[in-house]
């Protein structure tokens, strides 16, 4: 049975767990496959606002099973948190199923990121300090613990002994600190975490196969976004790992023949958090108003975004990287009461044209947007359900838009509820 792949493709923050929710209706899986607690989505569902970390979109269907990855890194502390905040507001988080492949986020991970991010100084790359990055990088360096680690003691403290006596060394001897106790991450790992997670850990590789060949359906849905991919993204303002759909193999353990649906959702301008470039960016009373409108705060940290005019020159790469099926375009209702509207169709540096995404970053950091203008409206969307009524600026904006990716665009958000929503397109 085929599996449908939810991804961003802008630089985050697009409602991608918004949507995955709404898709999630109609299936009986949703796995994570890459990132950490550093990104999160924000739900409204009958009016409550739910702020997701690390728990897949889908837990708030009761008939679906949620699944953590193997490519997540998982700090246990809290995903153990974010369960019970959940319980606390009747959510049932007992069929969430944990990968043990997944690495943990170690305490020492933390304090590392913050300190690097400090000794870069005006070079700073914007990370959340949550540890995310130093765990991809024990991950790679063959000295990461996994979530299986958690369920034997012996190699856990084996483990510990090697990670905590490198990361030790770099603690004293770059910058200066305090090494860190082996026998208080044991005591808080071992002695609280493990038995609150231990039946949820799984072999998720097995379990996602299973679901896959009794034809269930199965939503992947990742964190961060294309242009915050380690490869793809505007290296280095990226993140540590993989969300272009093509993680999803990696990061849960399936071939790509099984993938046929490939949800591209994005928001109908751009945001970033952090450093890096940004060519539609706007200083002015317009990106203040998408702030305001837009509520461009971070889920997690509560930083204040960047707000810029949709770039199509991004959005057209991202289906490219991706293999985009469809597109699903958010916040659409923040746009009301703007008279005019830009979208940038092109770049430009020294007489030169760039349709698609420039490979050297020089060019991106020092390209000039070409933009369209479009007629903006004064209607609020807020309560349409339907095509047919939308103004005719609204609709134009749209149909400029698809026609600018070459790609459907099926889903329309109005707003941030759960059924706040219209299909532009119906899909085949």
């Amino acid at each position: 049975m085929p599996a449908t792949v939810v991804v961003g493709t802008q630089w985050g923050d697009e409602g991608k767990g918004r949507f995955t929710d709404l898709v999630a209706a109609e299936m009986d899986m949703v796995v994570r496959y890459q990132g950490g607690h550093n990104a999160g989505h924000r739900l409204v569902v009958d009016g409550q606002a739910f702020a997701l970390q690390l728990v897949p979109s889908g837990v708030l269907y009761s008939h679906i099973t949620p699944v953590i990855g193997n490519g997540v890194v998982v700090d246990p502390r809290v995903l153990i948190a974010e369960m019970d905040s959940l319980q606390s507001r009747g959510v049932d988080c007992s069929a969430v199923r944990l990968s043990g492949n997944a690495h943990l986020v170690m305490p020492y991970h933390q304090e590392l990121d913050a300190l690097h991010e400090r000794h870069l100084g005006e070079a700073k790359l914007g990370t959340t300090k949550r540890g995310i990055g130093p765990a991809y990088a024990d991950k790679s360096m063959r000295i990461g613990l996994r979530v299986q680690d958690l369920l034997d003691p012996r190699i856990f403290r084996a483990k510990l002994d090697v990670s905590l006596g490198h990361t030790n060394k770099v603690l004293a001897k770059v910058f200066n600190r305090l090494p860190m106790r082996a026998d208080d991450i044991v005591a808080e790992y071992l002695d609280e975490c493990a038995p609150r997670l231990k039946a949820h850990i799984c072999d998720a590789v097995a379990l996602l196969h299973e679901a896959l060949e009794s034809g269930r359906q199965v939503l992947f849905e990742g964190a961060q976004a294309t242009f915050l991919d380690l490869d793809h993204g505007t290296y280095p303002f990226v993140t540590s790992s993989n969300p272009v759909a093509g993680g999803v193999c990696i990061g849960a353990g399936i071939g790509p023949r099984r993938i046929d649906r490939v949800i591209g959702v994005a928001k109908a301008y751009v945001t970033r958090v952090g450093s890096g470039p940004f060519v539609t960016e706007l200083f002015d009373e317009v990106g203040d108003h998408l702030v305001t409108v837009g509520g461009e705060f971070g889920t997690n940290t509560g930083r204040r975004r960047r707000t810029g005019w949709l770039d199509l020159v991004m959005l057209r790469h991202a289906v490219r990287l991706n293999s985009l099926t469809e597109v699903a375009l958010t916040k659409l209702d923040v746009l009301d009461g703007l008279d005019r509207l830009k979208v940038c169709v092109a770049y430009e540096l020294d007489g030169e044209r760039y349709e698609h995404m420039p490979y050297h970053q020089s060019v991106i950091h020092k390209a000039v947007p070409v933009y369209a203008e479009l007629d903006g409206w004064s209607t609020d969307l807020s309560g349409i359900t339907s095509s047919a009524e939308l103004p005719a600026a609204a609709a134009d904006y749209i149909a400029f838009l698809e026609e600018g990716i070459g790609v459907p665009i099926r889903l329309v958000g109005v707003g941030p509820g759960r059924s706040q929503y219209l299909y532009w397109q119906e899909a085949a």
